[in-house]
């Protein structure tokens, strides 16, 4: 087993998110190509990526199954707004779920595991954030204001110079944020 990457909002097939989202690109095709191109810079054939919404937004169905094709790695997905044409080829991703909380053994973590809470759209609490408990999402295209003092934060590609994020680089912004246990104190 490789690495674990997390990313989001790919929206491929996608014209008008270039606009929706000002993406430096002239049009589709090199849209397309680009985050391609950077999923597999990236992204070996032995890594896990858990895609956490909206992969694709377009009616050429065969383009994304040949997309799929193209990238590295074992792919999860967990379903955003716009997923039509990924779950038509559900087949080509290891699993599709609506929601996942996902266990990264990690040995500076306390029992020695990140809990990470997958989910398309950011919430304000879940399940463990008392504890450390990470939570992913997407949806958002960078347009939520991130706090600092919740260890949580927006995966999708807008936000990351359109590159899928390692499991190292997400615990290295978490370290930035400024959370502290809240019942630490209390002993709860």
């Amino acid at each position: 087993m490789g690495q674990i990457f997390f990313t989001s909002d790919h929206h491929f097939g996608h014209t008008n998110i270039i606009k929706f989202c000002e993406r430096p690109f002239a049009d589709i095709n090199e849209m397309n190509e680009a985050l391609i191109k950077r999923w597999n810079e990236k992204i070996s054939p032995e890594d896990e990526v858990y895609h956490i919404g909206d992969f694709a937004k377009t009616k050429d169905y065969d383009q994304v199954a040949d997309i799929l094709d193209r990238l590295n790695g074992t792919k999860y997905l967990i379903v955003g707004n716009h997923e039509g044409p990924a779950l038509h080829h559900r087949k080509k991703f290891k699993w599709a779920k609506e929601y996942f909380e996902l266990k990264v053994k990690d040995s500076e973590c306390k029992n020695g595991v990140q809990r990470i809470i997958l989910f398309h759209y950011a919430m304000r609490v879940w399940r463990g954030d008392f504890r450390g408990t990470w939570h992913l999402y997407g949806h958002s295209h960078g347009n939520l204001l991130d706090k600092d003092n919740r260890l949580s934060f927006d995966v999708g590609v807008d936000c990351h110079d359109y590159y899928p994020l390692s499991y190292d680089e997400v615990k290295a912004i978490m370290k930035t944020k400024k959370w502290e246990p809240p019942f630490e104190s209390r002993n709860i």
